[in-house]
């Protein structure tokens, strides 16, 4: 009998896209933070509501699949720390970003 981790089975957050993410059809956000410890990624849409966070994993890696448009990273930080990054969210392309808190 194996045992799972506790959590929500999430994959693990790398720079590099899951196998079998198809392009074609969705719009990726990731990025790297840097200078941060534990620290959160927050999109919003395009007037200011919040979609969705994610955990920025431990090497500062995040990810969002979200709908083609305007967008929001807002990253949230220990000690207070926020910085926003806009970001063009486009249909078949990842857009990559470099964060530092």
């Amino acid at each position: 009998m194996t045992t799972q981790a506790q959590g929500c089975g999430a994959p693990e957050q790398t720079i590099a896209l899951p196998a079998g993410i198809d392009l074609t059809n969705q719009s990726v956000i990731q990025g790297v933070v840097t200078g941060a410890g534990t620290a959160y990624a927050r999109l919003l849409d395009d007037s200011g509501e919040f979609t969705g966070e994610v955990v920025v994993s431990e090497e500062g890696v995040f990810r969002f699949f979200a709908a083609p448009g305007s967008w929001t990273v807002r990253i949230i930080a220990g000690g207070g720390v926020t910085k926003d990054v806009r970001v063009e969210a486009k249909l078949g392309e990842v857009a990559q970003l470099q964060v530092a808190v």
